[in-house]
């Protein structure tokens, strides 16, 4: 399963009321290391899609979400569980490291 895109419009459907696990990657076209983890991020959907779905949502185009989750530095990962947030990871990672944590947070 590869990443998906969410906005502040869908974000209430397709993170906070999903019946799974999702990672959101919170991420600007501009960030260098939002780009880098990218791919890494993407093979992690497909690895673990039937556990968790990872979505991406940029925040120069959804800037509401962002702002009620405190975002103050991207790259961000947020996995949230039954509609709340219970991980946060900060910054680039190889992606051994990103699914490590990510598995041990499941």
């Amino acid at each position: 399963m590869a990443t998906v895109n969410v906005n502040d419009d869908s974000f209430k459907s397709d993170v906070l009321e999903s019946d799974k696990p999702v990672l959101v990657d919170f991420w600007a076209d501009w960030c260098g290391p939002c780009k880098m983890i990218a791919p890494a991020l993407e093979e992690i959907s497909e690895e673990l899609g039937e556990r968790v779905t990872i979505a991406k949502m940029d925040i120069m185009e959804s800037t509401v979400t962002p702002g009620e989750m405190g975002v103050q530095s991207i790259p961000l990962m947020v996995l949230f569980k039954n509609g709340e947030p219970v991980a946060r990871k900060v910054g680039a990672a190889p992606k051994s490291q990103l699914k490590e944590w990510l598995e041990s947070e499941l």
